[in-house]
């Protein structure tokens, strides 16, 4: 088992309040800004709707709480792993576990942890969110998100996620003074091989800055 240097970045933790049914977070200066998976949710809301409505309500509701289950148990094996805790597949699910040990070689490439479930927020873009990883990918300083999936993605239809990962990256920036312009995303797909996509933040800024514009 890999040990993962922590080089330590302290972020103050945020609260967080639900307004007119979204996410928000609570700045230490008192602002409450829109949660960043709240604000990309709009890109998706009609092709969810029109999935719902292809396999049933039932049916979605199912497939729903699967994948979000999934998806927590398999975040939560990756942010053990990352702070060096001692047996945490022990009572995992074998499902996951398999998920997990299938994206364990992309996740031994990263080293000089920074931030692990850290709060971000920005002023001068009015969101806020929590990020799962910033750490070193590869030597470089990256912001890092874990993913589950059913099926395998391809690049167009990870858009959301690399304006999730910019708004992390230019936050943090705005936080600590630190640069950060390296985004990675770490997907576990169901019954099939783990994708890795590479982007960055100067791509991918001008997009979101479009979204908070038209959504928030």
């Amino acid at each position: 088992m890999k040990q993962f240097n922590h080089v330590g970045n302290s972020l103050q933790d945020l609260q967080t309040e639900n307004i007119n049914g979204k996410r928000h977070y609570v700045t230490p200066q008192g602002n409450k800004y829109l949660s960043i998976t709240s604000l990309l949710s709009n890109l998706s809301a009609k092709g969810i709707s029109e999935w719902r409505k292809r396999v049933g309500e039932a049916e979605a509701n199912k497939i729903t709480r699967q994948a979000s289950g999934r998806g927590t148990r398999l975040h939560t094996l990756c942010e053990q792993y990352i702070e060096n805790k001692e047996s945490f597949l022990e009572d995992a699910l074998p499902d996951v576990v398999d998920m997990f040990h299938s994206i364990n070689p992309f996740l031994d490439r990263i080293d000089n942890v920074h931030v692990v479930e850290g709060a971000l927020y920005s002023d001068e873009l009015g969101v806020a969110g929590r990020t799962d990883l910033i750490a070193e990918f590869d030597g470089y300083l990256s912001v890092i998100d874990y993913k589950s999936s059913r099926k395998v993605k391809n690049w167009e239809m990870c858009h959301s996620y690399f304006m999730q990962g910019a708004f992390y990256a230019y936050a943090y920036e705005e936080l600590t003074g630190i640069p950060l312009n390296n985004i990675v995303i770490i997907m576990a797909v169901e019954s099939d091989k783990p994708l890795l996509f590479r982007e960055t933040k100067n791509r991918w800024l001008s997009p979101l800055k479009q979204v908070i514009t038209k959504y928030s």
